[in-house]
């Protein structure tokens, strides 16, 4: 496609590595925070928006929330690394022997295990990706490998309608909204506000429900097509060797990490006490991250079958963490520059002083995705504009469920234009994001337009 092509020699050409683009990025606000707000009296403007981005940087609940993110991207990459779970990714590679049923079955597979939990989904895509790769070397087939690796992050179009999305997650939990909204809402607002909004409300509402159905369809449909028409890549890649493996001669004390009795056994224990602790918020549909954590720390014990291969899967997931690691705080100095210098509160404003019931939750959409380019933490991006959005939609009388929802959209699109969270992805397929981006571009347009339509139709 002339598109794609065109697409792809621009990213080629100017797009610099996703910690440059952080780095960039924040010399952007910190301009934008001069030139656009006021500064704060007896105080250097400059020294003020740099005193803003430190504090953000090391805000302790979001550096809570980013372990509990870390947490869910490594315990993804360790279920993934597992034996059993590897087999089905070879099981599901064997099928393919073209770009185009690659990308069909990556993209589906991606999708739907994102939708359950983000991490798995990108793990498990980006692992598809580079088996399907290997397969491609030792079969002989041809493939387009970007598009290939690009099919693979798609999952992340629809992470935050699914069951790990941090706003409708958050909003399940008892009396969030009141300690989100205090000292932001007036006493009449406030009494508005429920304790929870249920995940069927959101996350298992039929309306979600079936956009991500749509979506499941559309966008799968429109990788084959597009991988009918590109033209094939050269790969020269090592075998993946990420499964974790028993190691050789075990001694003494030792045996008690190799022991499979031990590692089933602590899984077991884990599962219980998942089961007793949160069986009440099970049977409400009300899941926390703690939660997907909990059981996913659990089942990956289990898998693996001993603590050794545990952390063998272990050391190998950490690698895939290290640069969101790193990142992450530069993203909430952004967001602490955004926040303190009333910078998002703007964004969020010029689109609701233009709405009304119909078109706040659109608008509500596009300032979620514009502000997702500069703070890529769905949740981060909940703290800082979801009371602006809540409030609106109180005063516009539109339903809780559905703005929340409208934030989720528009934050999950506009990471086909991000590459933050692809860097695992990058890191095991070693494509680079310049080289996936032309490919995610389309889908995003594609994507925007159902969830556009679904909050007009809803």
């Amino acid at each position: 496609m002339n598109i794609t092509r065109s697409i792809e020699t621009i990213f080629r050409r100017f797009l610099p590595s996703p910690f440059a683009i952080a780095v960039i990025l924040t010399a952007i606000t910190v301009i934008l925070a001069l030139v656009f707000t006021e500064p704060p009296a007896d105080e250097n403007h400059f020294f003020a928006i740099l005193s803003w981005w430190e504090s953000g940087i090391w805000n302790n609940d979001l550096l809570v929330f980013a372990y509990q993110m870390i947490l869910i991207l490594v315990l993804g990459h360790i279920l993934v690394l597992s034996k059993p779970v590897n087999r089905l990714i070879v099981l599901l590679t064997n099928q393919v022997h073209s770009t185009a049923s690659a990308v069909l079955l990556i993209s589906i597979a991606t999708m739907l295990v994102s939708f359950f939990n983000w991490g798995l989904g990108l793990i498990f895509g980006a692992i598809m990706a580079r088996k399907v790769a290997e397969a491609a070397q030792s079969r002989g087939f041809q493939i387009n490998y970007p598009l290939v690796g690009a099919s693979g992050y798609i999952g992340f179009m629809i992470w935050h309608g699914g069951m790990s999305g941090s706003a409708p997650l958050k909003v399940a939990e008892s009396g969030h909204l009141a300690s989100l909204m205090t000292g932001v809402s007036n006493p009449a607002i406030m009494q508005q506000l429920p304790d929870t909004i249920s995940s069927n409300e959101t996350i298992f509402s039929a309306p979600n429900l079936l956009l991500f159905a749509v979506i499941l369809i559309v966008i799968p449909l429109f990788l084959y097509v597009q991988a009918k028409k590109v033209s094939p890549t050269v790969t020269n890649l090592p075998l993946y060797r990420g499964i974790s493996t028993e190691p050789s001669g075990i001694k003494g004390a030792e045996r008690i990490d190799s022991s499979r009795w031990v590692g089933v056994a602590f899984g077991v224990l884990v599962l219980l006490a998942f089961i007793y602790q949160y069986a009440a918020s099970i049977e409400k549909n009300t899941i926390t991250p703690n939660m997907l954590n909990f059981i996913m720390f659990g089942l990956a014990l289990i898998l693996h079958g001993s603590l050794s291969a545990f952390l063998s899967a272990l050391e190998e997931a950490i690698k895939g963490a290290s640069g969101i690691l790193i990142q992450f705080p530069l993203y909430f100095g952004i967001m602490g520059i955004m926040r303190d210098s009333g910078m998002i509160v703007q964004i969020s404003d010029f689109f609701v002083s233009i709405a009304n019931e119909t078109t706040l939750p659109i608008y509500t959409f596009f300032s979620a995705g514009l502000v997702n380019i500069f703070v890529p933490s769905g949740g981060g991006q909940w703290a800082v504009q979801g009371p602006v959005v809540i409030e609106s939609a109180l005063k516009l009388g539109v339903p809780l469920p559905k703005i929340v929802m409208a934030l989720a959209y528009g934050d999950q699109i506009t990471n086909m234009l991000q590459p933050f969270w692809a860097l695992p992805l990058l890191g095991i397929t070693r494509l680079k994001a310049r080289e996936i981006l032309p490919y995610t571009l389309i889908p995003m347009l594609i994507g925007s337009a159902v969830f556009i339509i679904g909050l007009l139709l809803f």
